[in-house]
């Protein structure tokens, strides 16, 4: 596919930098020279043997081939997509936006909605099911204004759902505009001080720190660490409460379904930054920042704009 832009995720650093911290055994291969990216927006500049030639020519998006490699190649010109990797771009997003969704909304929607595959976790024997997120239900999101954060709030509001976004403070008018029905800043108030009974935590953040959103869950409530942090079996069920993790995957199928949510107006994705591809450098350093409001992107095709 001819690459028009392409989204920064996590791994691409990861990939950049070892991958440091990460257990051997969980460490998918990286070779060198590396390319790096698998969010990916573009057009289908030519097809297999085995795929039908009526995709030539269409606007797609799509997360390339993960976790089986972080190293898709989608910061090029050209890229190679398996066909059940993409899903036909909304056609009222720009290129850099459409290249901004597919892993932070995969995300999003596997933990929160629909897994939507029968892989384990590489994180725990426990197999991660989503609870069912309709009204009546709550639920937090901590890390509320990041890629998977202010994506998670959305699916979350589209299902029904109250939602509670945890940031710090100037990014309040965004998340409530976003649909968050409470925001708590961070640099305030912890969120486990103040919070109760709620029936879900998505904690964007994850890592060791994640059990102190325990406290905040109803009986029967669940947290979802992205980033898998170490909890205690024991405590839980004293808490009644669940624990689960899991790795997002491509789906250019649950991309298509998710897609109508930004057709219908229900969800939209913000840029944080945006960079031209020969400033991927730059792009990097930004990420490393961190207090991002939505996603960086790199722009790769002649004229494709970010703006938001």
């Amino acid at each position: 596919m001819r690459v028009h832009a392409v989204g920064l995720n996590p791994p691409d650093w990861y990939a950049r930098e070892g991958m440091p911290g990460v257990p051997e055994a969980l460490k998918p291969p990286v070779s060198m020279p590396l390319v790096p990216g698998t969010d990916v927006s573009g057009v289908v500049a030519a097809v297999g043997p085995d795929v039908d030639d009526h995709l030539l020519g269409s606007e797609v998006f799509g997360l390339l081939n993960f976790p089986v490699t972080l190293q898709a190649g989608a910061y090029a010109e050209y890229a190679v997509a398996r066909v059940g990797d993409v899903a036909p771009k909304p056609a009222q997003l720009a290129h850099a936006h459409a290249a901004a969704l597919p892993m932070s909304l995969l995300t999003a929607w596997q933990f929160l909605v629909e897994l939507g595959h029968g892989h384990p976790s590489p994180f725990q024997a426990a197999p991660h099911v989503p609870k069912p997120l309709g009204p009546g239900t709550t639920v937090l999101v901590n890390g509320a204004a990041g890629g998977v954060g202010h994506l998670a709030v959305q699916v979350a509001k589209s299902c029904g759902a109250r939602v509670i976004a945890v940031a710090s403070g100037r990014h309040e008018a965004f998340l409530r505009a976003l649909g968050a029905d409470q925001f708590i800043d961070y640099t305030v108030q912890s969120p486990e001080d103040v919070v109760r009974d709620v029936d879900v935590v998505l904690d964007c953040v994850g890592g060791p720190t994640s059990r102190r959103f325990l406290p905040t869950l109803a009986r029967g409530g669940h947290l979802y660490p992205v980033y898998f942090g170490e909890f205690d079996d024991e405590e839980n069920a004293r808490l009644g409460v669940t624990v689960t993790s899991t790795q997002v995957r491509s789906s250019g199928a649950q991309l298509a379904e998710v897609a109508r949510l930004v057709e219908d107006g229900r969800l939209r994705v913000a840029i944080d930054s945006s960079f031209a591809l020969a400033d991927a450098r730059a792009a990097h350093e930004r990420a490393a920042g961190g207090h991002l409001q939505g996603k960086i992107v790199l722009r790769v095709a002649p004229g494709e704009d970010a703006a938001a």
